[in-house]
């Protein structure tokens, strides 16, 4: 998909009227304007001044506007078909909302970036509203991106396999998927159905005789022969056709062919075609949700209670369910229900390449130009509608349902989460609910490739984005407590650098060690050198008996020891933001010693990169041959030059 990414400018701000950028793009010309002002304090005549001073240097063009803090924070981002007009409007301080009130007396400058288009300023808002989070904007929380399905080209025999992220390499991509189980139960089923390979490249390479997916039919073995091109070239259309919705057609062709093998008595090909109809059964047997007939689609529904918001999400491709997900958007108060579900969609799709239809359960205040806006990032036509009857009326009140089934839980979940909350903040003696809770551990093995890591969780739960590790460099002993206090140094420090005032949010309410005593210790002691105090502390230790019990023993600074029932909410709570910190921890050191393992000696070497590194090791076998060699060996090496091949000798001659 030929996806519109606009140029994100730099976020350096100058004054207005200052030469532009060198590096801006042709569809956008950013101006930005930044004031100085005396007040520190939130004051809505200074905000309103800062805003009366940018509206001055505006056009009646559309574009995308950020209004900042003292701190050059984003407060809020918003487009407009006109900016004059629509930033002037927050000058008007009698006709806005209690929300915008604070938002604009915390106001101290503003950036603009002009479009141009108002469909263009809408895919920028979702970029920078993703990138930038601010306070004042509905914010479309979801830690995970979506997997997808790849057919890989490129090569002879294209594999299939999970793909996450950007989608830049060669092939074509199916999804997205609502989770990583109901695409590789797809994969899965997929590789009965078309016997597709799913190895990498090497292993590919060097197979001699077919692996075990052979064996257990799952794969054709085009590594070694067992099928030939044009005959897997067959397969990967097969697979097209059934991801793309040609389904039917696909099964129909099956059972003909296996009605064909059993006439010629061929049973054991039969056989094999009979597994792989049940395959294609089962796929379209487990779809919970009847969606034939509906396209490439996705649907929307939205419930409200209890002043919180839950959207539900159908993804639907080629008439088939690949799963739903739950939305539950944050800074939802005072706006408008349509307000919300637009603002979702733009942020979601900022990711995800929108479908031909888009169902939604209400109309939006500006549908026209968000499909608009869609159609630029599809690069066709993209519809959004209400559906009024038949199947597709009936797939949104499925929606409607689970979407206020799924709002239901989570609102009998955070009830049971506040209770936690509240039972925590009393059992470690804290002066409030903590908003923002850091848990730290460490890993290594016998004090090598040692790896501090740190996991934050908030009310809402683990915020993955905010995860840190930190490289041991100092402690390399096998000292735990050393190094925690390098860990300990490291993160405070910084945070006194940067944030002194504690006004960032990113301050923690409480601290979470994985450790006893002597880790309460070092980090208690870290601490007080910086200076910092008021941040409160907890070390959880296995019990007497190594945790078999669940009985944990928690640490005070003051060397008080307390321990909680072994069938307590509260304490299997923080034994699981125990163990996820330990997950984390062990994941960062185990990538760790993989990248050392595959690590050369060569990669010392200035100035030798990946093809040069290779080109040494296939004329000489190994690393010790290298630094061995003569400087006339060095330079009939194919690629390396004379100069290379100096630069190689000086490098392990040095002095000699």
């Amino acid at each position: 998909m030929g996806a519109f990414r606009p140029y994100l400018p730099c976020m350096s701000r100058t004054p207005a009227g200052s030469p532009s950028d060198p590096r801006g793009s042709e569809r956008f010309n950013e101006e930005r304007a930044t004031y100085t002002i005396s007040s520190a304090q939130p004051d809505l005549e200074v905000g309103v001044a800062a805003i009366r001073d940018t509206v001055r240097t505006l056009k009646p063009k559309p574009g995308v506007y950020r209004m900042l803090d003292t701190r050059g924070d984003v407060l809020y981002v918003g487009k407009a078909r006109s900016l004059k007009a629509r930033v002037a409007n927050y000058t008007q301080v009698k006709a806005l909302s209690g929300r915008l009130q604070r938002m604009v007396s915390q106001t101290r400058s503003m950036e603009i970036v002009t479009t141009n288009s108002e469909a263009e300023a809408l895919l920028l808002e979702a970029q920078f509203i993703k990138r930038f989070r601010p306070p004042f904007n509905v914010l479309l929380r979801d830690d995970k991106s979506f997997p997808f399905i790849l057919l890989r080209a490129g090569h002879d025999f294209p594999r299939i396999t999970k793909h996450r992220g950007a989608r830049k390499a060669a092939g074509d991509y199916y999804g997205p998927f609502a989770s990583a189980g109901s695409v590789n139960t797809t994969i899965n089923a997929l590789q009965k159905l078309f016997l597709l390979r799913s190895c990498t490249d090497s292993f590919f390479a060097r197979r001699d005789r077919p692996c075990l997916l052979y064996q257990i039919k799952r794969c054709s073995a085009p590594c070694t022969g067992r099928i030939d091109k044009a005959g897997y070239e067959e397969l990967i259309g097969e697979a097209k056709d059934f991801l793309g919705g040609k389904s039917g057609a696909v099964q129909a062709k099956i059972e003909t062919q296996m009605a064909e093998a059993a006439e010629e008595l061929d049973f054991e090909r039969a056989a094999m075609l009979r597994d792989r109809l049940r395959a294609a059964t089962f796929i379209q047997g487990s779809q919970a949700i009847n969606a034939s007939g509906v396209g490439d689609a996705d649907v929307f529904a939205l419930a409200a209670k209890g002043g919180q918001i839950g959207i539900q999400g159908f993804f639907i491709r080629g008439g088939q369910n690949w799963g739903h997900r739950a939305f539950f958007p944050t800074h939802t108060q005072d706006l408008e229900k349509e307000d919300v579900l637009a603002n979702v969609l733009a942020q979601f799709y900022e990711e995800v390449p929108p479908p031909p239809t888009i169902l939604i359960d209400r109309d939006l205040p500006e549908r026209e130009l968000l499909e608009q806006a869609l159609g630029e990032l599809a690069g066709r036509k993209v519809g959004i509608s209400i559906p009024q009857r038949g199947d597709r009326r009936r797939l949104l009140e499925q929606a409607k349902r689970n979407a206020t089934e799924a709002l239901d839980r989570r609102l009998a979940e955070s009830g049971t989460q506040a209770r936690i909350m509240r039972e925590l903040t009393e059992f470690l003696e804290l002066s409030e609910v903590p908003a923002r809770i850091e848990v730290y551990d460490n890993s290594h093995i016998q004090g090598t490739k040692a790896v501090g890591a740190m996991v934050v969780a908030g009310p809402e739960g683990f915020l993955k984005n905010q995860y840190r590790k930190f490289n041991i460099k100092s402690a390399q002993t096998n000292d735990d407590f050393a190094m925690m206090r390098e860990v300990m140094h490291r993160r405070f420090s910084r945070a006194m650098e940067e944030d002194p005032d504690r006004e960032s949010g990113l301050w923690p309410g409480l601290v979470l060690i994985d450790g006893g005593k002597g880790q309460m210790s070092s980090v208690r002691d870290t601490l007080e050198e910086l200076g910092i105090e008021e941040v409160p502390l907890v070390a959880i230790a296995k019990g007497p008996h190594h945790g078999r019990e669940g009985r944990e023993v928690f640490h005070f600074p003051d060397g008080r020891e307390k321990m909680l029932p072994v069938n307590s909410p509260l304490l299997f709570y923080l034994q699981r933001l125990r163990d996820e910190v330990h997950r984390f921890a062990i994941g960062a050191h185990r990538a760790k010693r993989s990248r050392a393992i595959s690590a050369s000696p060569l990669d010392e070497i200035p100035g030798i990169g990946p093809a040069r590194k290779r080109a040494l090791l296939l004329h000489f076998g190994t690393a010790g041959k290298v630094r061995a060699a003569a400087l006339d060996d060095l330079k009939r090496v194919p690629g390396v030059s004379e100069a290379v091949a100096q630069q190689i000798y000086d490098f392990y001659h040095a002095g000699s």
